[in-house]
């Protein structure tokens, strides 16, 4: 591995911890000097953006000799997303699911409706897919989707009616019922109902699923990203967990967007589309194949190879349709989900 990469690796965790300190000493009222921009984004986040702020606030003094302050928001994506249609004056947004973002344009009018080609790759700079974290020797022998629900096995995973996380954890497992059983519906909807019935926790968000696992020591298996679950044996390397990429998943893109209404109101136009389009340099892009999320850039890419195994990604395209057909029909209020639950 080049040794840029190894040094993320070994100095991640003080780097996060510098950052995040400056995060916080930058959470006051802006100076009269500076501009303040509000980044509105999914629960697990914090750290990767506490780096990348300090990371971009370098960038935009050395570009234009002005201090930037940022601010951040963290909960479930959806929970966010419905923030800002009450209110909150977010500049930007980089969330994990890309209806999130796409119900900023339907219900708030506050984007256009073709924001995902405003930006490379959709939009999302980065991308990942699901995975489970196990505990110490991986003492369930958990190796693919189908463990998940033998009758010893306790998940902890988001829910998916509040976490964009956990609905591409539902359509990762969805899409591996597909692949297994054609077809056959019935094998499908079995497959799903017992994989929900062994939930022994649905948290709010992301993070609370790590809190509950890492912390509680609640269930035998995490899913969660990919990025998430390779962070997490680094943070606690005394506990000895243990990383399961399943061979087939779901392509999880992370879908970012200035909102329109909110930046032309407060003048920050500029910095806020700035903020966005440098997630896309070789520099940013280093720093989040650092945090274990895949990236575009050719070059980063061939420096981090070795991190990320080849998997078959499934697209929504390929699970279920589209995104709005999944939200009707998998995640809508009485949809394929309410009804797999109440068959457990």
């Amino acid at each position: 591995m080049p040794n840029a990469i190894l040094s993320t690796l070994k100095t991640r965790k003080a780097r996060w911890f510098s950052a995040i300190a400056l995060a916080f000493s930058l959470t006051g009222p802006a100076s009269a000097q500076e501009t303040q921009i509000l980044n509105s984004s999914y629960d697990i986040a914090r750290e990767l953006f506490a780096e990348y702020n300090v990371m971009f606030q370098k960038h935009w003094k050395e570009e234009t000799g002005e201090t930037v302050d940022i601010q951040q928001s963290h909960a479930g994506s959806s929970k966010q997303a419905r923030a800002i249609l009450q209110g909150l004056d977010a500049d930007v947004v980089t969330y994990n699911q890309v209806t999130d973002v796409n119900i900023l344009a339907e219900r708030g009018n506050l984007i256009p409706d073709d924001w995902a080609s405003r930006l490379p790759n959709n939009s999302s700079p980065y991308f990942s897919t699901m995975a489970f974290l196990v505990r110490d020797g991986n003492p369930k022998n958990i190796q693919n989707w189908d463990d998940l629900i033998r009758e010893d096995v306790e998940l902890i995973m988001p829910n998916p009616k509040t976490s964009g996380n956990g609905r591409y954890t539902y359509l990762a497992a969805l899409g591996y019922a597909q692949e297994q059983f054609g077809d056959d519906q019935e094998k499908i909807d079995q497959f799903m109902s017992d994989l929900l019935g062994h939930v022994k926790v649905f948290d709010s968000g992301g993070r609370g699923a790590t809190t509950t696992f890492v912390e509680r020591g609640l269930g035998d298996v995490l899913l969660t990203f990919e990025s998430e679950v390779n962070n997490i044996p680094e943070l606690n390397p005394s506990k000895n967990f243990e990383v399961v990429v399943p061979k087939v998943s779901f392509l999880a893109e992370f879908p970012v967007a200035w909102i329109d209404k909110n930046i032309e109101k407060k003048g920050t136009e500029k910095v806020a589309k700035e903020y966005l389009e440098y997630l896309y340099s070789e520099e940013a892009q280093r720093m989040l194949a650092g945090f274990n999320y895949r990236v575009h850039n050719e070059t980063v890419k061939k420096e981090v190879a070795d991190k990320f195994p080849e998997l078959k990604l499934l697209p929504i395209e390929e699970i279920a349709g589209s995104w709005e057909e999944a939200m009707e029909t998998h995640f809508a209020s009485g949809g394929k989900l309410d009804q797999l639950q109440r068959q457990r």
